[in-house]
């Protein structure tokens, strides 16, 4: 959703009116989210959560579909290990050393992929989507991005044969060990 500034200014005074006299209309949108919405810049986040009364999505911020896919794949990878038992996890210490010690998502660079980060916090804190990570998108102080990118590309190998099942020991060494190759992406 692209605004204009007079439109932003318009849509945050009416928001703090709504949410001052607690006017709750009959379209359910909350004041606060449209303030956090226009504050961040993630206008695009009120198009997803009243989908409802866009005829015609805007384009979404490039980087929306790479942060959507990160953090899916990390999920994933979490909720896998979560559940390896100590065999595992000590195998998999030894196939994705160093990574493979309790894989966790260590967030975005906060110099160079702030825009990620800001997408990642907006989709887990205002629009409750990937909600494990809630509170935990932090600044990984290196960039990040290329590995998940090369990460990605292994696990989408694999993402088909997941429905019914978890990412084996090997399946996530790999991915795990596809994010620690230095290359130009």
């Amino acid at each position: 959703m692209q605004l204009t500034n007079s439109e932003k200014l318009i849509l945050v005074m009416l928001s703090e009116v709504y949410e001052k006299l607690g006017i709750k209309g009959e379209s359910g949108v909350d004041p606060r989210f449209i303030q956090s919405a226009i504050y961040s810049g993630h206008t695009w986040g009120v198009e997803w959560k009243y989908s409802w009364i866009f005829d015609n999505p805007d384009a979404q911020p490039p980087e929306l579909n790479d942060v959507i896919n990160i953090l899916d794949m990390w999920s994933i990878v979490e909720e896998a290990y979560e559940v390896f038992d100590d065999e595992q996890k000590a195998q998999l210490e030894e196939l994705a050393s160093p990574f493979g010690n309790n894989p966790d998502f260590p967030g975005f660079d906060g110099n160079e992929e702030g825009e990620f980060s800001s997408i990642a916090t907006f989709l887990t804190e205002h629009l409750d989507r990937f909600t494990r990570f809630k509170g935990r998108i932090c600044d990984s102080h290196m960039p990040s991005v290329p590995g998940y990118r090369r990460m990605y590309q292994v696990f989408e190998t694999v993402q088909p044969a997941l429905f019914d099942r978890r990412l084996t020991v090997n399946e996530l060494a790999q991915i795990l060990n596809a994010g620690s190759h230095h290359s130009e992406d």
